[in-house]
């Protein structure tokens, strides 16, 4: 039975992409060699980095517009610390927003810098919406901001215009929607979500914005030693990289973002409509603010919830229960993703209103 995977990271991947990396893990380039065991300082492998590198900026527009782009390790995660660590001047001030786990944890990181400003949160709310009409401080070093919650399913429509530098964890929409990258100074992204396997970030930084906090910096924390070694400061993720890769290329021969994006706003529309329209359902996020990427909903009446578990599976749909922080439901609806997976949902969440 073909499965329709709803994981929310890590996540559906293309299938041809499954099929170009299954046979690069026995054969690489005809090189006789996996490639999981060549050398990261390969001819092979370097152009494999090159390629990523240029490749990420040419799907963002960024390319030749002062951006480097870097495939580093440690998740997003990693960033919280290390954005503060490049950006965050010594006696400076840091401001951010808080709509949901993630932002919270890079909150915690910057704190430990220096002085961290929240400009708005929806905590108190359980993060069902994003918060509106807050300030950015000007004399902030950066403002940081989330654009898409995978936990509580919300997204950002738009972005403070501001003259500070922004900066934005994309890990859960990047590639998936058209935005004018060049309002951001500095994005990254876990792979895990549209790009590619656990192991891999993205970060995408405008390289004028570096080198002037007058901080010590680890060299492993340090962007700027990671640009001038070309990604290479020490042994990258050379597999995560690759399929990485392999995803942006299909994205690619897709249409690109443009592309993918009419794809996403009609598996969201899909879904959100029946939603709204059977009684047995809920969602959880306000309406303005829904992720086109996670789709989190309840079913009104708990006692059903064997029944519906047992026929979603049957259907071959998996990793739909949403995070403990929310409960119910969670459909991620990730680039690859097909539309077929999402009416397969919709016509099971149909059958239970007509069974019960």
């Amino acid at each position: 039975m073909k499965k329709h995977n709803y994981s929310a990271g890590p996540c559906i991947l293309p299938q041809e992409v499954f099929e170009k990396v299954a046979q690069a893990v026995l054969n690489f380039n005809d090189s006789g060699l996996s490639i999981l065991e060549i050398s990261h300082r390969s001819k092979d492998f370097v152009a494999v980095m090159d390629e990523a590198r240029a490749l990420s900026l040419e799907l963002l527009g960024l390319e030749g517009k002062g951006y480097q782009a870097l495939f580093l390790q440690g998740g997003a995660s990693m960033e919280f610390l290390r954005v503060p660590y490049n950006l965050l001047k010594e006696n400076g001030k840091a401001s951010y927003l808080d709509t949901g786990t993630w932002a919270s944890g890079a909150i915690k990181e910057a704190k430990a810098f220096g002085e961290t400003v929240v400009v708005a949160s929806s905590k108190e709310e359980n993060y069902n919406h994003i918060p509106k009409n807050f300030e950015v401080p000007s004399d902030a070093d950066y403002f940081h901001c989330t654009s898409n919650n995978t936990i509580f399913g919300t997204q950002m429509k738009s972005f403070p215009t501001t003259n500070i530098p922004v900066v934005c964890d994309m890990s859960s929409d990047i590639f998936s929607r058209q935005l004018d990258f060049s309002k951001f100074d500095l994005i990254y992204a876990g792979a895990q979500k549209n790009m590619g396997p656990a192991g891999v970030t993205l970060v995408v930084v405008k390289e004028e914005l570096l080198g002037k906090t007058g901080r010590n910096i680890p060299s492993i924390l340090d962007y700027e030693k990671h640009i001038k070694a070309e990604s290479m400061y020490n042994t990258p993720a050379v597999f995560a990289v690759y399929t990485s890769l392999l995803t942006m290329q299909w994205l690619k021969n897709q249409g690109g973002i443009p592309a993918i994006e009419k794809i996403n706003e009609a598996k969201a529309k899909l879904l959100y409509d029946e939603i709204d329209r059977n009684p047995l359902f809920e969602g959880t996020a306000v309406k303005e603010d829904r992720s086109n990427m996670n789709a989190t909903f309840l079913l009104k009446d708990e006692s059903q919830t064997e029944t519906f578990d047992k026929m979603w599976k049957e259907a071959g749909i998996s990793g739909l229960p949403g995070h403990r922080s929310v409960g119910g439901y969670r459909a991620s609806m990730y680039n690859a993703l097909p539309l077929e997976s999402v009416q397969v949902l919709v016509d099971v969440m149909k059958k239970l209103e007509v069974g019960s």
